[in-house]
């Protein structure tokens, strides 16, 4: 049963997160609500109807007109605050018949404890920090509705200011909480005898079982790129550049025309608030702070291909770029070419000339995987191991019905700015669906007893700092059962 209990709240915290961390917060739009007959939630200006849930998924049997649900220190949540909740969770397909009013009122509770204490504690949350976040959010909803209007309009914002003022608020609110929750728990270990503990606590009937698992290796063969093609994609830039330069052209319009960037071809080529220890290319980041504010970049070359970068705003330790992104043409016979070396490997290992890793390290392209025989690391965990049901389908598609030791066919991949590659996988190891194993999944196990622990602590903080802090609940709510003693019974 404890087993049980900390999935249970671990998937519970999952789902609340998801909705929470965007939409419950973020909405704080000054809509008065009111139920119909029919259990549909309607908003006085009447832009928006929209149904909440099923009578029966829900406690009570009505809504008051933005009436106050409860307050944590100095944070108020409103009633529309757990309607908006629901609303968004459906918006995104998220199953709601399982979560009640009183689990996410709960949940709202526990976070706007975390911001107030970590307040209390004076964790410190970069403005700046919290504008490029916003930035983000904002072109992803420009992007989805069209224009700012349309987006301020969306949430019932007078104008993009509004909006960007709740948004601030918000996301300060949850960066603060995320901070506390993080120096709540950040020196919670466990020792190899509380995992033992905790494995042989648990009845042998309740022990979790892991899913098929496999580990894979790739050899990647990339199409030779000849120094005309090079020279040729150095020039467009340079003509892009000078009719910039010369003639004022718009460096944003000009992205958007040429660009092969899709994350920011079609924002002008922006990026917000670059940082130095971002994870962009390290010779992305030397353009973006040795130039000064409205200069261009020389035409230079990272990973991805070749850039002219535009420095837009310098903000302390953070900048504002624009840049395009071109590479170069590949010609057939540089494919052709391609295609005969990945053939050749596959059959030399398939009769057993050489083995799938010796042709990795020997051959690949690949430079994260090629030292290692091409294995994959799994970005989740940064295991080898994949969860066929959780892998990338165009990964699993490839290795699903693999024996293992067995090669793939050869097939076509491309990255994310289009680059094309050729590839070969193999299974080099199965993991069978099974049940929790104390030897062959330590590492498993460790990982669900240290939650295990986390969880003890965070419940003992949290009820300790309660009794610490003003809490008002509604008396709508005050026959939940909480996870925490929020009542201070």
């Amino acid at each position: 049963m404890l087993l049980k209990q900390i999935i249970l709240k671990s998937i519970k915290m999952n789902k609340f997160l998801l909705v929470l961390l965007f939409s419950t917060a973020i909405l704080q739009a000054q809509v008065v609500l009111e139920p119909d007959s029919i259990g549909v939630v309607k908003s006085n200006d009447s832009l928006v109807v929209q149904q909440i849930v099923q009578r029966d998924t829900v406690p009570f049997k009505r809504y008051k007109a933005e009436g106050v649900s409860a307050v944590v220190g100095e944070y108020v949540i409103l009633d529309s605050d757990i309607d908006k909740a629901y609303v968004e969770m459906q918006s995104q397909g998220m199953s709601i018949e399982e979560i009640t009013r009183c689990q996410l009122m709960g949940k709202l509770m526990e976070d706007k404890l975390y911001a107030h204490q970590a307040k209390q504690d004076s964790l410190f949350v970069p403005d700046s920090e919290i504008n490029g976040v916003i930035e983000q959010q904002l072109e992803y909803m420009i992007s989805e509705l069209g224009t700012p209007e349309k987006v301020a309009a969306y949430y019932r914002k007078d104008n993009i200011a509004e909006l960007k003022k709740d948004l601030f608020e918000a996301n300060k609110s949850i960066k603060l909480a995320s901070l506390m929750q993080q120096k709540v728990i950040e020196k919670v270990e466990v020792t190899p005898e509380e995992v033992r503990t905790f494995f042989f606590s648990i009845p042998e009937e309740e022990r979790p079982v892991f899913g098929a698992e496999i580990e894979v290796a790739q050899i990647v063969i990339d199409p030779e790129i000849t120094q005309q093609a090079r020279d040729e994609v150095i020039a467009k830039l340079n003509a892009i550049r000078a009719d910039i330069i010369d003639n004022g052209a718009s460096f944003a319009t000009k992205a958007v025309l040429y660009s092969k960037d899709p994350g920011s071809n079609s924002k002008g080529g922006l990026y917000t608030s670059v940082k130095r220890d971002s994870p962009w290319a390290k010779e992305f980041k030397d353009q973006a702070f040795s130039l000064l504010e409205g200069e261009i970049s020389e035409p230079f070359e990272t990973e991805f291909g070749y850039h002219i970068l535009y420095v837009e705003k310098i903000r302390g330790q953070e900048v504002d770029v624009r840049h395009i992104l071109m590479f170069p043409e590949v010609s057939q016979q540089s494919i052709d070419a391609a295609q005969k070396e990945i053939d050749d490997l596959k059959t030399k290992i398939d009769a057993g000339e050489i083995t799938f890793a010796e042709a990795a390290r020997e051959f690949s392209d690949d430079k994260e995987t090629r030292n290692n025989g091409g294995q994959l690391i799994n970005p989740v965990n940064f295991d080898t191991k994949f969860d066929l049901t959780k892998m990338d389908p165009a990964l699993s598609a490839q290795v699903y019905n693999l024996e293992e030791g067995e090669v793939s066919k050869v097939f076509t991949d491309r990255d994310r700015t289009g680059k094309s590659s050729l590839k070969i996988l193999t299974v080099t190891k199965k993991y069978p669906e099974h049940k929790a194993d104390y030897s062959k999944d330590y590492e498993r196990i460790k990982q669900l007893a240290l939650r295990e622990k986390q969880i003890k602590v965070i419940n003992k903080w949290q009820n300790e700092k309660i009794k610490d802090t003003y809490i008002s609940i509604n008396q709508d709510y005050q026959d939940c059962d909480f996870a925490g003693n929020w009542m201070k019974k």
